[in-house]
């Protein structure tokens, strides 16, 4: 069966029920770092027009930190942590008060969601947040999502809500993810360089993330580049999910179907959003070393990992946490869900399912990760 082409796949976009927009800081700001109520209504008011056209539309958004260093006097973006953050739980409530006002005048009702990347590495959180923004789509209301900028530190978050919102459209099972930026597209190479060129399709993410010269934006507000916009394009992909990367002000158009922006076409069938949270959200804190019998199977895809062809346990964990799985020279194979504590599984190393089930019942005779948990890296 031949691939869909560009026109099928925008058609399916302008089609969509459940649509992922993400908005970063640099396209609802002021250069000077002001909120900018006109671009702010504008982006409202294409998503609202989607929106009352029957779509369930979910806003992922930037621009807490950018709203809130002009009314504390600041000339620029803050430096140091300590100020983002406190400048952010300024700006957060100035940012949703916009958000919530503009989107009332065209008779829609929004939600907040403030998370942060380690929210989505523990599984009850992720589990807890898909419950909770299903709901509220059912409900009728637009949730409007943004990292948590007052509690997120540098060494762990997702990076201008771009990984966000990739796993947002995955958890809520949306039918398209709309990356809204300062720039119109992707290029071959920088915008400015005068032989650049848009690239409409691109029918491989994994294709264009080896070849295309991503330089990020020439912003100064987004800390969000390029990279980070393929890197969502790509897990969205993965799991079946079509991408539209455009310029903030293309909104409507983008959302339509229309040739906008750049494509980024579905490159598998839908994952599950939990095998999407093990391979690109979770964060292992140990796992297993694995002999060259069980590297093979575990690279050929589609095999559990039995105590048999584990050598050792590094790290401490408990039942249910993500894990690593090495090979014997410390190479990352997969990431997956641990059926033990760390405790249980060195008692288990190296003995067949028969030989756990009779020496030490059956509890012990699943394997040590299962292959509906396990995604290779």
């Amino acid at each position: 069966m031949a691939a869909p082409s560009q026109d099928e796949i925008r058609a399916r976009v302008a089609q969509a029920c459940t649509i992922v927009v993400k908005v970063g800081s640099s396209s609802l700001t002021t250069p000077d770092g002001h909120l900018d109520p006109t671009r702010l209504d504008a982006l409202v008011g294409a998503l609202a027009s989607t929106a009352n056209d029957g779509a369930r539309l979910v806003l992922v958004t930037s621009g807490a930190i950018a709203a809130g260093f002009g009314p504390l006097g600041f000339r620029s973006r803050p430096d140091d942590v300590a100020t983002q953050q406190a400048t952010a739980s300024v700006g957060q409530g100035l940012l949703m008060a916009r958000y919530e006002a503009a989107f009332a005048r065209r008779g829609l009702k929004v939600g907040q969601i403030l998370i942060t990347a380690r929210d989505t590495t523990l599984a009850i959180q992720y589990r807890n947040a898909r419950r909770t923004l299903c709901r509220l789509l059912d409900l009728g209301v637009i949730p409007v999502i943004n990292e948590n900028d007052a509690l997120a530190s540098n060494e762990i978050r997702f990076g201008d809500n771009d990984r966000l919102s990739a796993l947002i459209a995955n958890i809520v099972s949306a039918d398209a993810l709309v990356l809204l930026t300062d720039v119109d597209a992707l290029y071959t190479a920088p915008p400015s360089h005068p032989e650049a060129r848009r690239i409409e399709f691109v029918p491989d993410v994994d294709e264009a993330m080896n070849q295309v010269d991503a330089a990020g934006s020439s912003s100064g507000l987004g800390t969000g580049g390029m990279t980070t916009k393929l890197d969502a394009a790509r897990m969205a992909a993965s799991s079946g999910i079509p991408v539209v990367l455009a310029r903030a002000d293309q909104a409507g158009p983008a959302l339509a179907g229309d040739r906008v922006g750049t494509l980024f076409a579905p490159i598998h069938r839908r994952g599950s959003s939990n095998r999407l949270w093990i391979k690109y959200a979770s964060r292992p804190q140990g796992g297993y070393v694995v002999d060259a019998g069980a590297a093979e199977a575990i690279r050929g895809g589609r095999a559990s990992l039995l105590a048999a062809g584990t050598v050792s346990v590094r790290g401490g964990f408990s039942a249910g946490d993500p894990v690593w799985i090495w090979d014997r020279s410390g190479t990352r194979l997969a990431k997956g869900l641990s059926g033990y504590d760390s405790e249980e599984a060195e008692e288990m190393l190296g003995m067949t399912t028969a030989d756990l089930r009779r020496s030490q019942g059956a509890h012990f005779a699943h394997p040590l990760v299962h292959r509906d948990s396990l995604v290779l890296i």
